[in-house]
């Protein structure tokens, strides 16, 4: 009567690893065969054109500014949301899902409503010669927004489970607000930080749609790497777009590998990952008599 059992995980596994293959596997193997299937030359030359280090270097400060705001923000809000009681706090915990809601052509939109010459504040800006559309500060904003919850989601399911009684036996030694936070929570909540800075980095790597209403799309001037793979592929280059998809894969790669070299480093340190730090109220603060 046990026998099914067995046959059943097996086919649930077969299934499983069949739909992975066919969505993820199989496709970006294609994509690395048609990459290189000619030889290194041609990539080689597309991701080192004027316009591919040009995209290269436009997404990497997209990301660079983006993501430390967002992880500053983010820590903050999951703060707020978390260890506060206010009027408005559903309020502000359903927005912070909102770029998860709309479509990023939305936002894109949105923002140009708002910053365009023709929009809200978009004229004061211009007078001050302050240019957000079709500009960089206008691609970190789109960039900004669509990579905005998910620090924010990582880290307050860490902070509900730490739970108060650290922080407040540290406040009660004596130690300060933010002794108290830098040496009881942050250590606590920083594996829930490095992952949604991983998925924030991920996510703001890959966009596309709100980077591409923004931005104008100008080769050479704001142009990003996923903006570049659709430019090369609409002017039938496949190579270059093929191989700044494989640009796009490998940065991604590398912040996945980087992750798992900080676990390794954390757990050959002896310190868990997933557990809170043992009570050290702000080292040398000690207790009013």
């Amino acid at each position: 009567m046990s026998a099914p059992k067995p046959l059943f995980r097996i086919g649930l596994r077969t299934v499983a690893l069949a739909y992975l293959a066919a969505l993820l596997v199989i496709p970006l193997a294609l994509v690395f065969y048609r990459t290189f299937e000619d030889g290194f030359a041609g990539p080689w030359e597309a991701v080192t054109s004027p316009d591919g280090l040009h995209a290269f270097w436009m997404t990497i400060v997209c990301v660079g500014i983006a993501v430390p705001l967002n992880t500053v923000f983010g820590i903050a809000c999951a703060m707020v949301l978390v260890r506060h009681r206010f009027r408005g706090k559903a309020i502000l915990d359903s927005l912070i899902d909102l770029p998860f809601a709309i479509s990023p052509v939305v936002i894109g939109l949105a923002l140009m409503l708002v910053y365009s010459k023709n929009g809200w504040i978009g004229p004061s800006l211009e007078e001050a010669g302050i240019q957000v559309m079709f500009s960089l500060p206008g691609m970190v904003l789109a960039t900004i927004f669509v990579s905005l919850p998910f620090v924010v989601r990582e880290v307050q399911p860490v902070l509900l489970e730490i739970g108060r009684e650290q922080e407040e036996a540290s406040s009660t030694l004596g130690a300060s607000p933010w002794q108290t936070f830098w040496k009881i929570t942050l250590p606590a909540i920083r594996w829930g930080v490095t992952y949604g800075v991983v998925l924030a980095t991920a996510r703001a790597l890959g966009e596309y749609g709100a980077v591409a209403v923004v931005s104008g799309k100008i080769s050479g001037k704001t142009e990003t790497l996923p903006l570049l793979v659709e430019n090369e592929y609409n002017n039938f280059n496949l190579s270059g777009a093929y191989a700044a998809s494989i640009l796009l894969a490998l940065l991604a790669v590398a912040v996945l590998i980087g992750v798992s070299l900080l676990r390794r480093r954390a757990t050959r340190s002896g310190t868990p990952l997933d557990d809170a730090p043992v009570l050290n109220p702000a080292g040398p603060v000690e207790k009013e008599a």
